[in-house]
């Protein structure tokens, strides 16, 4: 696979027995790289969204993983199994709605029971590695089936950020996006603000520019207009194009805040829907949207924007980082294992048992 076509923007390195991160807290204005050698550290970088998205918070942990076995390995070459419990919960603490998260700590959990004692640390690293390439290759996968489903040239809509970012490298969402406007499908993105982080104005507007698609950003509160009003323009918006942190198994899907909201206006002005994740981020164990785990963030975050304080003194705050889109919503799920159209529980059940 030729990597250089796509996987220009790196966000998760291995480099010198370390994990380096990009910090997108900084981003767009510096592109600075942190180095971690712990497992706490890797833990609270997930946490302090030094890395987001689902898909690469579990590449993180895979490596994290690596990172502490090594640790323990070096303290108790005997011992270093029971040992690194410790570790695999709090990493497994840093974020609760990223089921990709869980994945990769369970799948390295797996590995870890049946290793021999004798330096385990190679066969984690390639298992660590693996997983980040595999990744890689399913966005590319997803990009090209997302983009058979846009059938004329266009606008999209995105919200938060779904891309090489969020992810490996290429990306979910914004993988669909660059192969569609690579094949002239595409001729313009809006992006929302995506609040409070700011994920679509500092992280999906930079890689839109990154790779010079045309990019205009909305706040949230503008979506609907915008949707109304470029329907008998040249580039009318005709596709909302997501990421996803978890996937119940009814087809509901969890995803940044403000993702329902688009939905609904999607529903309403007659325009598809599409989410796109891998299939690692679909949990069966979870019946339905109402059971997944939303995590709720600081309040700091909504009265204030950084270090400074805007919210009238008193005011109180609610904080969810994500919210839950119906299935009955949903035009779309795109995965590397195939698209679900109009998702319920038999197709994906369907999709999950052709998934090995």
């Amino acid at each position: 696979m030729n990597t250089k076509a796509y996987d220009s923007i790196k966000p998760i390195i291995w480099k010198n027995d370390a994990l380096e991160l990009l910090d997108q807290r900084l981003l767009p204005a510096e592109h600075t790289y942190i180095t971690l050698t712990d497992v706490k550290s890797v833990a609270q970088a997930i946490t302090d969204m030094v890395v987001r998205g689902a898909p690469a918070i579990g590449i993180t942990a895979a490596y994290g993983i690596v990172i502490a076995a090594k640790q323990r390995f070096s303290e108790s070459p005997d011992n270093w199994k029971q040992a690194i419990e410790t570790d695999l919960e709090i990493l497994a603490r840093s974020r609760p709605t990223a089921v990709n998260l869980f994945w990769a700590i369970d799948l390295m959990r797996e590995l870890i029971k049946d290793l021999a004692v004798e330096d385990p640390i190679a066969t984690l690293l390639t298992v660590a590695r693996q997983i980040h390439e595999d990744d890689i290759a399913a966005n590319v996968k997803m990009g090209e089936l997302g983009a058979q489903l846009i059938t004329e040239p266009c606008a999209v809509l995105t919200h938060c950020n779904a891309g090489a970012l969020a992810t490996g490298g290429y990306g979910t969402a914004l993988g669909v996006i660059r192969s569609a406007f690579a094949q002239n499908k595409i001729r313009h993105v809006y992006a929302d603000e995506t609040r409070p982080w700011l994920q679509g104005a500092r992280l999906t507007a930079w890689e839109m520019v990154h790779d010079d698609i045309p990019v205009s950003l909305l706040v949230e509160g503008a979506a609907a207009h915008m949707i109304k009003t470029s329907q008998n323009t040249e580039n009318p918006i005709r596709w909302i194009i997501v990421g996803s942190d978890r996937i119940a198994a009814n087809g509901d899907v969890a995803n940044k805040i403000g993702t329902y909201a688009l939905a609904v206006l999607a529903r309403h002005h007659d325009i598809k829907f599409m989410v796109v994740a891998p299939t690692t981020t679909i949990d069966m164990n979870i019946a339905g949207g109402d059971d997944i785990p939303i995590e709720q963030r600081s309040t700091k975050e909504v009265l204030g924007f950084g270090s400074l304080e805007v919210a009238a003194k008193g005011a109180k705050a609610i904080n969810p980082a994500f919210d839950v889109t119906p299935a009955e919503l949903v035009d779309a799920i795109v995965t590397e294992k195939g698209v679900v159209f109009n998702p319920d529980l038999a197709k994906m059940k369907a999709l999950m048992t052709n998934v090995g």
